[in-house]
């Protein structure tokens, strides 16, 4: 479809089915899941394990082939833990695994397929007893994840940075840089005399912006009727 063929009324409903579903189902999952949370579609989260701590306002979006999973699963006890802060986005099949300590910060922003892991899950040369040798991972503020990037274990994503589409990181990386490649290098310094427009300003004020995707949606599907949709459905045209 080229455009979005519902009735406003029936996108709403599926948006109210969509927050009371996360509430009910997905939320308790979690030991903590801030208020002002989105998730699309979130029949398609997977979580395992505990603890698992997510902050306020915080936008995970999922599809049925792109599931998002969030586990943790250590073999001493104490270890393993997944704290994400306030504004942070999660977009389709990223992975979060965790069998020692995994630290997002606020306003980060982890792109499609990225993988985050503290630990290798197998040992080099004990294939069935160990988990390897696990390293905490701690991403810092602002810090954006490309594109089926992995984050190994032992890891710091420094303040502002940037990790490219598909980049292997296996050595820290300070703020204000962009680094690509595998295993991922520096390819660029950030200037931090410009000011960052973080995703916290996007929910400054929630009720204004609610207010104005609401608007933004009204205008978007105006015109549109349940036999037009039912026959997109049913009937679709290379014109819809």
């Amino acid at each position: 479809m080229r455009r979005d063929h519902r009735p406003y009324y029936i996108k709403k409903i599926h948006l109210k089915f969509q927050e009371l579903y996360a509430r009910y189902f997905i939320k308790p999952q979690f030991d903590h899941l801030g208020d002002g949370f989105t998730i699309m579609n979130p029949w398609n989260i997977e979580v395992f394990g505990a603890p698992i701590r997510i902050g306020r306002h915080a936008n995970i979006i999922t599809t049925a082939d792109h599931k998002v999973r969030f586990t943790v699963w250590a073999k001493e006890k104490g270890k393993g833990k997944i704290t994400i802060g306030d504004y942070c986005l999660i977009c389709p099949g990223v992975r979060i695994s965790s069998a020692d300590e995994i630290t997002i910060s606020d306003n980060c922003m982890i792109a499609s397929s990225a993988y985050i892991t503290d630990t290798d899950w197998h040992d080099i040369y004990n294939r069935v007893h160990s988990i390897g040798n696990p390293g905490p991972v701690h991403i810092g503020e602002n810090a954006w994840i490309g594109d089926s990037a992995i984050i190994c274990k032992g890891v710091n994503i420094g303040e502002n940075s940037i990790v490219g589409a598909g980049s292997v990181v296996i050595h820290s990386i300070p703020d204000n840089v962009i680094a690509a490649g595998n295993p991922a290098r520096i390819v660029k310094q950030l200037d931090p005399e410009i000011p960052f427009v973080k995703r916290a300003e996007w929910f400054a004020d929630p009720a204004m912006l609610a207010s104005d995707i609401d608007r933004l949606d009204k205008d978007n599907l105006r015109g549109n009727t349940l036999l037009h949709w039912l026959r997109t459905l049913i009937f679709p045209k290379n014109t819809d």
